[in-house]
């Protein structure tokens, strides 16, 4: 089985002028489309060559597994995304948020902060255990939390190439971006299933 590059929701310069095309071109363009060209040479001829992503991810180790969890952390990433994202969530999602944080605002600060003070290249997850709960999980390089059974809602990626062309090395100018595209209606459906 030959896997695909995920194909985004939005064109190229459907995020901007929070995120540049330029900076899609480079992240999805090169970056997400190096890991899927990366998996199906790593896996021909293997064990994996029939399994789906999310099962290679959770089987998998060494190069395979991150270049599979990096194909579906940015699949996953680009649909937290949306042109018509950002404010504050709604419904479920927002009692959900309020019941596990605080308020919408403490869940906030606590995100950001998380994804400003990470070190190095990884993953901000927001994630739903086995008893409904929420929590933040903090990723260094290709990590998931699905790899260990944990149900993702929401991620927002802080590695460089994920911000560079548009903000340089200021991780908080990117973040205040991030906010105003988040894709609710996303989180929604994974709380939900």
């Amino acid at each position: 089985m030959e896997h695909k590059l995920a194909l985004l929701p939005y064109p190229l310069d459907g995020l901007e002028p929070n995120i540049s095309s330029e900076t899609l071109e480079f992240h999805y363009g090169k970056h997400h489309a190096a890991y899927v060209t990366n998996l199906n040479k790593l896996i021909a001829g293997t064990e994996f060559s029939d399994m789906k992503l999310e099962e290679i991810v959770k089987k998998s180790n060494g190069a395979i597994y991150n270049n599979a969890a990096q194909a579906w952390n940015h699949a996953f990433y680009w649909q937290c995304l949306s042109p018509k994202g950002g404010g504050e969530p709604k419904g479920e999602v927002a009692q959900a948020l309020v019941k596990n944080f605080g308020s919408f605002v403490q869940f906030k600060e606590v995100f950001t902060k998380a994804a400003t003070s990470a070190f190095g290249s990884g993953w901000i997850w927001l994630v739903k255990d086995l008893d409904g709960k929420l929590g933040l999980e903090t990723k260094g390089n290709a990590d998931t939390p699905i790899k260990d059974g944990g149900k993702a809602l929401l991620t927002c990626d802080v590695w460089e190439h994920a911000y560079y062309i548009d903000h340089r090395n200021n991780r908080a100018a990117y973040l205040e971006e991030f906010w105003k595209l988040v894709n609710w209606k996303f989180v929604e459906e994974n709380l939900k299933s």
